[in-house]
């Protein structure tokens, strides 16, 4: 369903050379696995015998052991739906090999013995091991393990293929090598990569690990099931830890607890429709594929296998855009925030101008106002220079004006105050516009009275208006066409609007402007609303945007996944109901992506001719840059689909 596949990371208890009772744990976590719905369960290497088997490896009674304990988890993984793989010492044409066995319904599909070997320091592998670069044979018969059934592929050439969900096998130290085998699987079509293990502890080397598979699931643009072998391994000389890491294109999406364990089972449901969307953008991945001939891969079928997961070990994010911790969400906002001085500097020192931001006491422009400071402050010039105007209408509150001027003057910004309200009556009688009549006119001609101040100002004064547009208001085209929809230079503009509140409170924290931090706390108590409708009688804020275009939490979740990856409405639905089924409905969430698909389509003439701005992260609406669509393209395919999932959920 909607791509996802339900890894399993299975650590059994073991006990080195007591392969029948290895072979009983082992077939218990399978039927664990069969319980939690898993479509692949991955043990470790050499699991059957124990990593730590030294030189019993050459023992004909342990490999007879192996061989029979093999026989026994075939007819275990009968009663498993999913893949199972398991490590395990195979004699092929004379030489012993370090092997990964895939299995699936009693059928051994294929056999990929280990490619590197290591042998220094505590690893002796060469000393009982040949490295599947010697290997002369491509199958072998299945008669070793008393099956029934054809000759078994056997080389590290395997991509299997089960139920369209492609995966590839390589065994602990194949990861650490200098260029891993599974860089060639990917770039041969494999999304998925088990990696049998069994990596001993040491100080400093859990995280060393984690990060190895994290920035290899990244660079291969694929999902990464690390399982390494537990502390039932001999601890003669070594202790190992049965350290499990799922991972996801640089992700990591589950793991194993520290510091050591006996025995575990770690989930994760993997989404690998987001591995096809940036195999399908990055074209380097491809490139690379020409760039390094191989030798052919021969592609396993595995018949019969349909994925089974739910998705209830997926947990989407409810902000996609901003980190979770404290500590790691501070970081990434002050870097933001940096960015976009960084931005700023560099524009005004190209045109020798000084800031102009209208300032209204919203989250947006006090942003852009920070900004437009710190880019001061940072080239030693004069925070004066800022000029901040407020322009108080027929929709301003008390609260938001007395924010405005307050912010300006501890800052030390020049601090000018235009009221639009005449301006704009004489306005509406030229163009015959009833003041009384509260419509679209009455709210455009505002933000664009506004907008042609800034302008005006900045020209009899050398300066540079700087845009307060965020993305997710360009998403929803949430702005006036030719008014706060246009600047010189937009600071804002690569920010979503649930993380804007992240970064002025990560800025009070900070302490970069402490003069400010009690009405900046005010501010972000403040409701979101454009001001342009007048307030009610007890002077509140009437026009509260999120009432008008829905939640920015749901439309900023819609915009990641349908810009991030193109995933259909159906499973951005389905991801959202997940992510947020304490807070809002399914009809609710529904509702909300109905009139999200509908703006976003309808708004993109706003988006085709945005001034220049500050790309932020891995979603832009840059014209120039990341997004390009036609302004007339039409949402009907997906607002079909949508208005489909609507019927499924009315009663007939």
């Amino acid at each position: 369903m909607f791509d996802l596949f339900r890894a399993a990371c299975c650590v059994p208890e073991t006990e080195v050379a007591d392969v029948p009772k290895n072979t009983q744990r082992i077939c218990r976590q399978i039927e664990q696995c069969q319980k939690e719905k898993a479509d692949a369960a991955v043990f470790p290497e050499l699991c059957l015998c124990g990593y730590t088997a030294a030189d019993l490896f050459f023992q004909e009674p342990l490999l007879s052991a192996v061989y029979q304990g093999i026989n026994e988890i075939a007819k275990a993984s009968r009663r498993f739906r999913g893949i199972v793989a398991i490590g395990a010492p195979i004699t092929i044409g004379g030489q012993l090999y370090n092997c990964g066995i895939v299995l699936f319904q009693g059928k051994i599909y294929g056999i990929v013995p280990k490619t590197f070997l290591p042998n220094y320091l505590e690893f002796y592998e060469k000393r009982w091991f040949s490295s599947a670069s010697a290997l002369s044979e491509t199958e072998i018969s299945a008669s070793l393990f008393g099956l029934k059934q054809e000759p078994i592929p056997v080389g590290n050439d395997l991509i299997f293929q089960a139920g369209g969900f492609p995966f590839g096998i390589e065994i602990c130290e194949d990861l650490w090598a200098p260029v891993a085998p599974s860089a060639f699987l990917a770039m041969n079509g494999a999304e998925m990569i088990f990696n049998l293990s069994a990596s001993n502890e040491l100080i400093a080397k859990r995280e060393y690990r984690k990060n190895l598979v994290k920035q290899q699931s990244a660079s291969l643009l694929c999902a990464y099931v690390y399982t390494s072998a537990g502390a039932g391994e001999s601890t003669t000389d070594l202790v190992f830890s049965g350290h499990s890491i799922i991972a996801e294109n640089g992700t990591v999406l589950a793991e194993s607890e520290p510091p050591v364990t006996e025995k575990t089972l770690v989930f994760a449901d993997l989404d690998l429709g987001k591995i096809r969307t940036d195999r399908k953008k990055q074209k380097t991945f491809q490139d690379a594929a020409t760039y390094y001939p191989t030798k052919p891969f021969r592609k396993i079928e595995i018949p019969g296998f349909v994925p089974a997961s739910d998705g209830k070990f997926l947990f989407p994010e409810k902000q996609p855009f901003v980190p979770a911790g404290e500590k790691v969400r501070r970081e990434r906002c002050l870097q933001i925030f940096a960015l976009q001085t960084a931005g700023l500097k560099k524009r005004l020192s190209a045109t020798g101008c000084r800031p102009v931001v209208g300032v209204s006491g919203g989250l947006d422009s006090t942003l852009a106002l920070l900004v437009s400071v710190q880019a001061m402050k940072e080239q030693n010039r004069p925070v004066s220079d800022v000029i901040g105007i407020t322009m108080p209408g027929f929709g301003t509150t008390g609260r938001t004006y007395d924010n405005a001027t307050k912010l300006m003057a501890l800052l030390g910004v020049t601090a000018e105050e235009i009221n639009i309200s005449e301006a704009c009556r004489l306005h509406y009688r030229d163009i015959g516009q009833n003041e009384a009549q509260h419509d679209l006119t009455y709210e455009n001609a505002q933000a664009r009275e506004r907008t042609q101040i800034l302008m005006d100002v900045a020209g009899r004064k050398n300066g540079l208006v700087v845009g307060t547009g965020d993305l997710s208001e360009l998403t929803l085209g949430w702005c006036t066409y030719n008014a706060d929809h246009m600047s010189m230079y937009g600071v804002n503009a690569g920010v979503p609007k649930t993380l804007i509140r992240w970064m002025i409170e990560s800025l009070i924290k900070s302490r970069l402007f402490p003069e400010s931090a009690e009405v900046l706390s005010d501010i972000l108590q403040t409701p979101v609303s454009p001001e342009l409708l007048p307030p009610e009688k007890d002077g509140s804020i009437s026009q509260k945007t999120e009432q008008l275009v829905g939640p920015y939490i749901l439309h900023d979740f819609f915009l990641y996944y349908l810009l991030r990856f193109g995933f259909s409405p159906a499973k951005i639905l389905f991801l959202a109901e997940k992510a947020f089924a304490k807070e809002f409905s399914r009809e609710e969430i529904l509702h909300w992506l109905k009139n999200f698909c509908r703006r976003f389509f309808s708004q993109q003439f706003k988006r085709s001719c945005l001034p220049d701005s500050v790309k932020i992260g891995s979603i832009s609406l840059s014209p120039r840059g990341d997004w390009r669509m036609p302004s007339d393209a039409s949402a009907a395919v997906w607002l079909t689909e949508l208005e489909a999932l609507e019927q499924e959920q009315t009663p007939s």
